[in-house]
């Protein structure tokens, strides 16, 4: 097993731990909601009303950490198929939905379509390492009111997968968590087998918007898992150095973790440590930056020391192509984060810093994720491994390309992989030179005109239909 890869001491974890602690006893954080701050109040939180400020003791926060389900486990339509969380998996997800949509690499953006959306979740269903499948680009024409109730619905029928859609406030999750139950077969079927996790997203600095609470204590209540991702900048919603937005980013975590657990203890959480700093020559966020590898990090050593599963977005980049650039920030990062033992990493198939989804982005990261699967591998040193009597047998001067051991053992032990290129340089040249976004936009292809999901039940189909039509009567009437 490969030793895990560390940036801070057991003193340093404990130098952020206890600013957070401070943050939330001192400062405390803005909760728009006069529930949450009056549950807050009675459990020993000191509360502001009138600017909505709860200052929350080290007390609440240690027993909610000690509450809060350290394990949980997303299922597909395919109850065989699942996103375990806290049990040591390489978990990946595509991007659950972005604003613009690249059709070819290097080529304009554009609003993302149903259909769009309708060929990410085909392709991400199709691909090995994308175990939860996000429609990649938003629907756009699809009315906003329902256009999270429509994903998630397109989402369980296009793949046995398990699922991600960005949802939109507590009322649309109500139609969501109605489809969900609906492939479940109820509601306690439903939460012994979830379909979904909450995504909480604070505003920071320490502010939580009042959609985010909506769905919190929704999915807190009904015992649903629970990501808790902000996403502080360093040198702009929080401190330039890199320690003060870990201890700020760490303090929203905290408060979520301890609203989750007032609202559902014991329900499942998600410490999604995903800072990131702000180029101060473009003022624009950095997605690929060294210190986008270091605090994610950072933040996997932060939940680990709270024995808490891990979200951080690594396996990202700034840049808008398919090129050296993106696979330099993308595969250093992930790398990092792999090493570093988190469970689930940045969304695959963002162009840019959430500038575009990109289906050539995704085949090319899902790629590159079985590159880092292969690292974190390893390999056995044993006695049939050493291979001293093949040495023996094959002797000065020979051959192991035809001996039985490497007959037996080559298929496990080299990674063969399908995008890359290893052929010598006049076969490379002699079948077109192509690049990897090239082979990539092949597969994009093969995959757009031969690949079949599993298909759903077309009595499912039609509730899962009726839920939509219900909620576009009623919300986008």
């Amino acid at each position: 097993m490969l030793n895990r890869l560390s940036v801070l001491s057991g003193a340093e974890i404990s130098a952020i731990h206890d600013a957070s602690l401070t943050i939330l006893r001192d400062v405390g954080v803005q909760i728009p909601n006069s529930k949450v701050l009056g549950v807050l109040a009675e459990a020993g939180a000191r509360i502001d009303f009138s600017r909505e400020v709860a200052r929350i003791p080290e007390s609440l926060v240690v027993e909610s950490l000690e509450k809060a389900g350290k394990r949980f486990i997303l299922y597909g339509r395919d109850r065989t198929k699942v996103a375990r969380f806290g049990y040591g998996d390489f978990v990946l997800v595509s991007s659950p939905g972005q604003f613009s949509w690249v059709e070819e690499d290097g080529g304009p953006r554009r609003d993302p379509t149903s259909e769009d959306a309708r060929r990410g979740i085909l392709v991400g269903d199709a691909l090995e390492h994308i175990n939860i499948v996000g429609a990649l680009g938003m629907a756009l024409d699809i009315p906003t009111p329902i256009r999270d109730v429509w994903m998630a619905a397109e989402l369980v029928k296009g793949t046995s997968k398990p699922t991600h859609v960005w949802v939109a406030n507590g009322t649309t999750l109500h139609y969501i968590l109605e489809i969900y139950e609906a492939v479940m077969g109820g509601a306690e079927a439903h939460r012994q087998h979830p379909m979904i996790a909450g995504f909480v997203e604070p505003i920071s600095p320490l502010r939580f918007a009042e959609t985010g609470l909506e769905i919190l204590i929704t999915c807190a209540r009904y015992g649903l898992p629970l990501f808790f991702a902000p996403m502080v900048q360093a040198a702009a919603t929080g401190p330039a150095t890199l320690a003060g937005t870990l201890a700020l980013e760490n303090a929203e975590i905290l408060a979520g973790i301890v609203i989750a657990q007032l609202f559902g203890p014991g329900c499942g959480v998600c410490y999604g440590g995903i800072p990131h700093i702000m180029d101060m020559r473009t003022m624009q966020i950095s997605f690929g930056s060294p210190e986008q590898g270091l605090m994610a990090v950072a933040m996997a050593q932060v939940a680990q020391h709270y024995g808490l599963p891990c979200y951080i977005n690594v396996g990202l980049s700034d840049s808008k192509r398919v090129d050296a650039q993106s696979g330099l920030e993308r595969g250093m990062t992930l790398l990092m984060g792999a090493l570093a033992g988190a469970d689930t990493f940045g969304h695959m198939g963002i162009a840019g810093a959430d500038q575009a989804a990109s289906l050539e982005q995704l085949i090319v990261d899902d790629a590159m994720a079985a590159y880092v699967k292969r690292i974190l591998r390893g390999f056995a040193v044993n006695e049939e491994a050493t291979a001293l009597e093949v040495v023996k047998r094959v002797g000065i001067g020979g051959n192991f390309l035809a001996d039985k051991h490497t007959v037996t053992h080559f298929r496990e032990e080299l990674w063969l992989p399908e995008l890359f290129d290893r052929h010598d340089w006049q076969s490379w040249w002699d079948t077109g030179a192509k690049t990897m976004v090239q082979r990539a936009r092949e597969k994009k292809q093969q995959i757009l005109s031969e690949h079949s999901p599993e298909p759903i039940d077309p009595d499912l189909a039609r509730e899962i239909d009726g839920i939509v039509a219900a909620a576009r009567r009623e919300l986008a009437s």
